[in-house]
């Protein structure tokens, strides 16, 4: 039944993962849009958490090292539901938008090692602002409108065994896939066309992960863990073209291009530094587990013509702290469903790097930053398969500077199918 849960879902998954928006944020403009940090649901609902953490069937895509102990071959995928407030001191709008988080395959090689592949996004584009200018009685006399959409994704391929007792490596190696349109469209009164400079450019790349874990259990049955995860730099290449063209709109909202006035190429790159994530954790096995994590990164860099070029905003350094957690009551209960159910919670800071001038003359910086409370369940299915939701409240940014601030709820569900027998031969069939 499992198997055929993956084929069906695998159909539908590749073609809807590369095409959807996962964002509606107006930060999303900005250089390849609005980031996702790779976690499954299990580790955003414990505000992120994943560096030093290992399970013997669930997915890890912080720490490569963490497939070591993996002991059943895993289906994992995951959606996300977000709703976003948007301030900007006076005014307020809402947003939500749908969309695929993750799909992924995971399997034990022997009892000492571990491999899995998938596919997800890490950047979606999404938004749509208008600007106006009005005259002295309150009409409209010239009408900007910024619209954007696209994203990256990216395959990746994760290893990671066992050297020593205690101790496991792991290595990631990814492929970053994607293209992104930004376009500006201006519209004036008594004017019969109107303008329109659009980017269109095709992101790719290729990145390496090393991971290692380190665990040991006490003499009072707990567990102690560290790891630490390097994403090596790496460069993600941008091809495309800029175009500007007048063009007249139907009466259903249509575009009717007219006359290109230029046709400019693109070529550049994003230049992102080393990654470092490490982190440690205490538990009891199948019972509870605590841990904190650390990640930082420095500042990305650019080259060639990209519109990271404008003045209004740079990319500084970038770090999160995390510290989340779960209980398991009691994981072979027979009285109680919910002592089965596995309670996680966590809380996360995070500075994005990305810096924002809001008045526009390159003088006045204010980071963009992030903070997340997040909690999940986890709900047992048969044959260790567990449905695994996870909730989040946070606020990103600020309304100080002429920037905006979202206040927004996550809401993620996903399936984790262990299959315990992918590897067997049947002696009765």
């Amino acid at each position: 039944m499992i198997r055929k849960i993956l084929v069906f879902f695998l159909l539908i998954t590749s073609a809807n993962l590369i095409a959807q928006t996962n964002s509606a944020s107006p930060y999303s403009f900005f250089g390849i849009g609005d980031e996702f940090s790779p976690r499954t649901i299990e580790q955003n609902s414990m505000g992120g958490i994943g560096v030093a953490f290992s399970n013997y069937k669930y997915l890890n895509f912080t720490n490569p090292a963490a497939y070591a102990n993996l002991r059943y071959t895993t289906y994992s995928f995951g959606t996300l539901h977000k709703e976003i407030t948007l301030k900007n001191g006076a005014n307020t709008q809402n947003a939500n938008t749908t969309g695929l988080s993750y799909f992924a395959l995971a399997f034990p090689i022997g009892s000492k090692a571990g491999f899995s592949l998938g596919l997800q996004p890490i950047s979606s584009v999404g938004y749509s602002l208008s600007n106006s200018v009005t005259d002295s009685t309150g009409g409209i006399t010239e009408l900007t409108v910024f619209k954007g959409k696209g994203g990256v994704n990216r395959f990746y391929a994760t290893f990671g065994m066992k050297i020593f007792k205690d101790v496991s490596l792991g290595i990631e190696a990814e492929y970053s896939f994607g293209n992104i349109e930004n376009s500006i469209s201006n519209q004036r009164a008594n004017v019969t066309l109107s303008t329109m400079h659009k980017e269109s450019s095709d992101v790719r790349g290729g990145g390496i992960t090393l991971g290692a874990q380190y665990e040991t259990t006490t003499k009072k049955d707990l567990v102690l863990n560290a790891g630490i995860a390097l994403k090596l730099g790496n460069d993600l290449n941008v091809t495309g073209n800029q175009y500007l063209y007048s063009l007249s709109f139907s009466s259903t909202g249509s575009e009717i291009p007219r006359d290109t006035i230029s046709n400019t190429l693109i070529s550049g790159s994003y230049n992102l530094p080393l990654k470092t994530t490490f982190g440690a954790g205490l538990g009891k096995y199948n019972k509870w587990y605590i841990a904190a994590e650390y990640e930082n990164q420095n500042a990305y860099q650019t080259n060639g013509f990209l519109n990271t070029t404008n003045s209004a905003f740079k990319y500084g350094k970038s770090n999160r702290f995390s510290l989340g957690g779960f209980i398991l009551p009691k994981i072979n209960s027979i009285s109680s469903y919910f002592d089965r159910v596995t309670y996680r919670a966590g809380i996360r800071f995070e500075k994005t790097g990305l810096l924002i001038d809001g008045s526009g003359i390159g003088g006045d910086f204010s980071e963009v930053n992030d903070f997340g409370i997040s909690f999940g369940l986890g709900l047992p299915m048969k044959q260790l398969s567990s449905i695994n939701l996870g909730f989040e409240y946070g606020k990103r940014g600020t309304t100080a500077n002429n920037l905006i601030q979202e206040n927004y709820f996550n809401f993620r569900i996903g399936l984790s199918l262990t299959d315990t027998n992918w590897f067997q031969k049947r002696k009765i069939d």
